[in-house]
């Protein structure tokens, strides 16, 4: 298109246009501005596929034909039977083209009503286009190919000969298993002196494969993704090169393919527990704390000793979330998906822990680290709060306190943390109850909370367990537990002043109550030592310091007398 290409020459100074796009499409047939001055109007004649949108730097291949508002037709791809190229958002084209190609999805087709200011200006493209003339172009996206700067300084360059599956948005992070096909010559060599075979090779990004320009590069990949890189020596192999295949700072060429990869993320912040996804699931859902799942696994030693195994006839149905299996596997089942199969490595402080434990097919010894190779076959997701009508919740409520004391009691604190804080969430905000379940609700509430000052307290959280203090006593401000435990909070943090005021005003309630005067007792010993040790700290501050005249008097005297000083 000789009128387009290269028209920048041709436009005014200052007309550049800074603003992004409204890449939102209107309905198809309905007329939409997508710069806010209203440069540029589009209008959807055909949708085109999937959610991806060139981006600036593509070389993108249209049909088009240009007409004038009277209807005057002045150029068309079409008419020639040979489809248009330009490289997007650097200027090629005309701004309107720039600004509407890049709204386009593949296999849409368009009209794009531009402005002079975004087409030929005051200047026109004489014969065909006159000064200042608003132009009308039918476009059709037909394809585009991404050529990016991924290293950003020009040492890698890619372009993508093979699109990913629409469906496919992922890229791999640096712990995932890559399966990759590729092949790598030196530039201008047809012969490749590294390649994978049809098999391809499995690395993950940490592993520093190859070249760093394969890590640059697979990072920006997609599955089923397969690009052509341009490589500069300090992303291949430097001034040194390989010998004898790749000389000093030569530069590369390669075709790589992301055939596939295996997903590795941690289960736990401490990476004790690694969950590898080998099959992934086409589902969205996670089970939630309670949910049913039925599963199929084999559980084994690093050595691979098998000691337990479930095949398909005998699955294992647990409620996760509820200490049915051990700790690690249980957190882990929480981030499959139905029919996802997983490899679950599982650290002993996860696992059996440091005793030796007799399992159906073999001892796990003490301190093993365990690796299960689970199915997810099936999930029934526990219902939510906002399933539930008032009196489930009320009732799930009081379940979860229970499951919360039954932790407090094993001393399993972070899980009575959990369960205290889910109850109280199920029913915290559930106003419009009956008589006798807002009374029932009120007291799990308040149960929940004093635990959890109690369980907090045993932590040293002494902001968490006032806080759940304050919570009781907002409603009951006569609560002896309540005023007992936040005594206890204020005299760890040595606010003496607080913590008198609540065992004073817990000991009017209930005089003869044994744990509060115990801590009155101790609050007055505190108190003294406090004072003790600031008297020791202030003596100390505003002691008189010594003076040095009488050493230099010594001295003088000794001088004065002629004895030679030691």
């Amino acid at each position: 298109m000789a009128d387009l290409n290269g028209v920048v020459d041709q436009i005014p100074a200052g007309m550049e246009v800074d603003e992004e796009p409204d890449y939102a499409p209107a309905p198809v047939g309905v007329e939409k501005g997508i710069i806010a001055d209203g440069g540029v109007i589009k209008k959807i004649i055909t949708a085109g596929t999937g959610w991806e949108k060139p981006e600036s730097g593509d070389e993108v291949t249209v049909h088009y034909t240009g007409t004038l508002l009277d209807g005057t037709k002045f150029d068309s791809s079409r008419d020639r039977n040979e489809p248009f190229k330009f490289k997007l958002g650097i200027g090629n084209v005309i701004k309107g083209w720039d600004i509407g190609v890049a709204t386009m999805s593949k296999g849409e087709k368009a009209v794009l009503t531009c402005k002079a200011d975004y087409a030929y200006g005051k200047a026109g493209s004489p014969p065909k286009i006159p000064a200042d003339a608003t132009l009308k172009f039918e476009v059709e996206l037909l394809s585009w190919c991404s050529i990016k700067d991924i290293a950003g300084d020009g040492g890698v360059i890619k372009t993508v000969l093979q699109e990913a599956d629409s469906s496919e948005w992922e890229t791999p992070a640096d712990d995932d298993e890559l399966l990759v096909k590729y092949k790598v010559r030196v530039q201008g060599s047809d012969t490749p002196f590294s390649s994978s075979g049809d098999a391809g090779v499995e690395f993950t990004l940490q592993d520093g494969y190859l070249c760093p320009a394969f890590q640059t590069a697979l990072k920006t990949m997609k599955m089923g993704e397969r690009v052509s890189l341009l490589i500069k020596p300090e992303y291949g192999f430097g001034a040194d090169g390989q010998a004898p295949d790749v000389p000093p700072n030569a530069e590369l060429e390669a075709e790589v393919e992301l055939v596939s990869w295996k997903k590795v993320e941690k289960v736990t912040a401490d990476g004790c527990v690694i969950k590898k996804t080998l099959v992934k699931s086409k589902e969205w859902r996670t089970p939630n704390s309670g949910s049913t799942v039925r599963m199929r696994y084999t559980a084994r030693l690093r050595d691979g000793t098998v000691f337990d195994e479930r095949k398909e006839g005998n699955e294992l149905e647990v409620l996760v979330d509820e200490e049915q299996v051990i700790n690690g596997l249980d957190q882990a089942l929480q981030k499959m998906k139905e029919h996802e199969r997983a490899e679950i490595t599982i650290a002993p402080e996860y696992g059996f822990g440091a005793v030796e434990s007799q399992q159906p097919l073999a001892v796990v010894p003490a301190n093993s680290t365990v690796i299960y190779t689970v199915e997810l076959v099936s999930l029934q997701q526990a219902r939510e709060g906002y399933q539930m009508d008032k009196e489930e919740k009320v009732v799930e409520a009081g379940k979860r306190k229970a499951s919360g004391n039954a932790a407090f009691k094993a001393g399993k604190w972070a899980r009575a943390i959990k369960k205290y804080n889910s109850a109280i969430s199920l029913i915290e905000h559930e106003n419009a109850l009956e008589a006798e379940q807002k009374q029932a609700a009120k007291d799990i509430q308040k149960s929940a909370n004093l635990n959890l000052a109690a369980v907090h307290l045993k932590l040293g959280d002494l902001k968490e367990a006032l806080k759940a203090c304050n919570k009781v006593l907002e409603s009951d401000s006569s609560n002896v537990k309540a005023l007992y435990r936040r005594a206890q909070a204020y005299l760890g943090s040595q606010d003496h002043i607080e913590a008198e005021c609540d065992i004073k005003r817990a000991l009017e309630v209930d005089p003869h109550n044994r744990d509060v005067r115990a801590l009155y007792k101790k609050y007055k010993a505190d108190v003294t030592d406090y004072a003790k040790k600031e008297r020791q700290l202030y003596s100390k501050l505003f002691a008189p310091k010594p003076s040095k005249a009488p050493a230099a008097a010594e001295n003088g005297a000794g001088a004065a007398n002629g004895t030679a000083a030691a």
